[in-house]
């Protein structure tokens, strides 16, 4: 591998504080995971996903998720289960900065 003078654009990416964040975009995957006790209203109503403060994205999953099957929301039992089922579409326009930058870059990489 060559040696560079920089990086690109491409090259630096930032995500959300957490990727909970992103699981916020798309309630339907959420509630469809979930199943029956999933209470969507627990969830914070901020659209604006990037913005949701972490102590609100883990305390709204915790409440939202108490009376599941699966049980409450556990970062490690559930959320790369999660990540892998959300729409990518509706992530990209609830997180309009940095999620739509890291797919437009991802998609320039893999034309």
């Amino acid at each position: 591998m060559g040696t560079s003078t920089g990086a690109t654009e491409d090259q630096i990416q930032l995500m959300v504080q957490t990727m909970e964040a992103w699981f916020h975009a798309d309630r339907e995957e959420l509630q469809s995971f979930y199943g029956n006790g999933f209470r969507v209203g627990a969830l914070s109503a901020r659209a604006d996903v990037e913005m949701i403060p972490k102590a609100d994205l883990y305390s709204g999953l915790r409440a939202a998720t108490r009376d599941c099957q699966k049980g409450e929301y556990s970062k490690g039992a559930h959320s790369f289960q999660i990540l892998a089922r959300i729409n990518p579409a509706k992530v990209r326009t609830a997180s309009p900065v940095w999620c739509d930058r890291l797919l437009c870059a991802l998609d320039r990489l893999c034309q």
